[in-house]
């Protein structure tokens, strides 16, 4: 079983993206909104994803498939009303771990969120972020992007 152990904070000031790697993403829940499990279509740049995400806020279960753009296509009007854009830059920390910083385009412009995965829980909670990273946001809801993409940007 695949298990996603994550923290994601709001970004406080925008760090030099230059040696980042930049995917454009858009993606869409199947699922219904109250469902604990999450269902998602993915596009990353010119690959195609069905992923199905478990409850939880820092450690979730994960799995992923890479689809074809046939079969995206074919679920993708399903996800209409719970879909987000964003660029994705992936780059690395002066301490080595990787940090995946989204910039939000449509109605969640202007929200950045980073997220930064770990190998345990306990390196996860001993993390110190960066000083560009702003609020940890892990355990508020209310920065899913399932949420997101049905309710907009967090007030």
């Amino acid at each position: 079983m695949s298990t996603e152990i994550e923290r994601k904070f709001l970004v406080a000031e925008l760090p030099d993206l230059s040696g980042a790697e930049k995917a454009v993403v858009r993606q869409g829940y199947l699922t219904a909104p109250d469902d604990s499990t999450e269902l998602r279509l993915r596009q990353k740049n010119d690959k195609f994803f069905l992923t199905l995400k478990g409850s939880g806020a820092m450690v979730r279960i994960e799995r992923e498939a890479e689809i074809t753009a046939e079969q995206f296509e074919t679920f993708w009007p399903e996800t209409d009303g719970r879909r987000v854009e964003k660029e994705r830059y992936t780059g690395q920390l002066p301490d080595g771990r990787v940090f995946e910083l989204d910039v939000f385009s449509g109605d969640l412009s202007p929200l950045l969120l980073v997220e930064v995965e770990f190998q345990s829980e306990a390196e996860a909670q001993a993390y110190t972020p960066p000083a560009w990273f702003g609020a940890d946001v892990t355990a508020d809801k209310r920065y899913k992007n399932k949420t997101m993409a049905i309710n907009g940007v967090p007030a």
